[in-house]
């Protein structure tokens, strides 16, 4: 069994070679149970959480992250989450591959997006503007450019030096990038538009939006969180990655709940894209919005590349 470090996982994990295993991930399907969530007590402390997310094919090979979430570790000096990811032959159940898990999930989560762009966005989309500067911002302007031919690249954060950084190693990296601080501004001229936050009230407004863009909205995981107001999900073409995000994230669970959109607003979800082959957009001029939560479906896929490409 090969143990990949945060590095090795990077490098077995290109976002062009990525994104092609999403797409055919997605449409091989597979199994994929509801996260197990276990609360772990920890006297005079805070709860810890352990998060089991498995997925596996008819044939071929399964998988499970486990990620740890230990809220205490800021007192000690230490990251709150751990994650690793097991690869699994699925006809003996022997174990062929660990791989680092917050690496493999930040990757895996920028092609996503990137994927669900690639049929949505206008294929000529250039501009693309990352709001967050945390772990997954710090993949989308890579992922994007695997997927579309996006030349600039503009970083928005509430914490204006973190943008700065951001920025910079954009730069470093040979991508035409600069932070900004106007966000409303910022939305206006871009082309693509890839929220990555852990915002609880939205950031993005519909009024600031123009025709023909595309929202990307990646940061909303539970019924609390949110990035974009009722008016962008009313002026959007939405689709999903999965079903679960329609109660999973704030951004569509709370405008349904308030009747701002039906569940006839929701138009498909990324494995019915990738399984049909679509690419839905009917005009330059509408609007396209994608609401990922992730799937363990992605998390194999990416495993299964890594694997292979170990193999080769």
């Amino acid at each position: 069994m090969k143990i990949l470090s945060l590095a090795e996982t990077r490098a077995a994990l290109p976002f062009d070679a990525l994104i092609e295993a999403l797409d055919a991930g997605f449409r091989a399907g597979g199994e994929v149970p509801l996260r197990h969530q276990h609360l772990m007590t920890t006297p005079g402390g805070p709860e810890d959480v352990l998060l089991l997310m498995p997925a596996w094919q008819a044939e071929g090979w399964g998988g499970v992250k486990i990620v740890n979430v230990h809220p205490g570790n800021a007192a000690l000096g230490l990251p709150a989450i751990a994650s690793s990811y097991i690869l699994f032959d699925r006809r003996t159940g022997a174990h062929a591959l660990i791989l680092d898990g917050g690496e493999l999930t930040a990757r895996r989560t920028a092609a996503a997006s990137a994927l669900a762009a690639k049929r949505l966005a206008r294929p000529d989309s250039r501009r693309q503007l990352i709001v967050g500067a945390g772990r997954v911002g710090a993949n989308l302007a890579q992922a994007y450019r695997a997927a579309l031919p996006i030349e600039t690249v503009e970083v928005w954060n509430r914490t204006a030096a973190s943008a700065e950084a951001l920025a910079a190693e954009l730069r470093a990296d040979g991508i035409a990038a600069q932070a900004v601080t106007d966000l409303a501004a910022a939305v206006g001229r871009a082309d693509v538009i890839s929220c990555a936050t852990l915002a609880r009230a939205p950031l993005i407004r519909g009024d600031w939006l123009r025709p023909g863009q595309h929202i990307d909205l990646i940061g909303s995981f539970t019924p609390e969180m949110r990035e974009a107001d009722d008016a962008v999900m009313r002026r959007a073409r939405i689709f999903l990655d999965t079903d679960h995000a329609r109660v999973e994230s704030g951004d569509i669970a709370q405008p349904l709940a308030s009747g701002a959109i039906g569940l006839g607003d929701i138009e498909g979800t990324l494995d019915t894209l990738c399984r049909e082959n679509l690419f839905p957009r009917r005009s330059e001029r509408e609007i396209t919005l994608f609401k990922g939560v992730g799937s363990g479906l992605e998390d194999l896929a990416a495993a299964i590349l890594a694997h292979d490409r170990m193999a080769g």
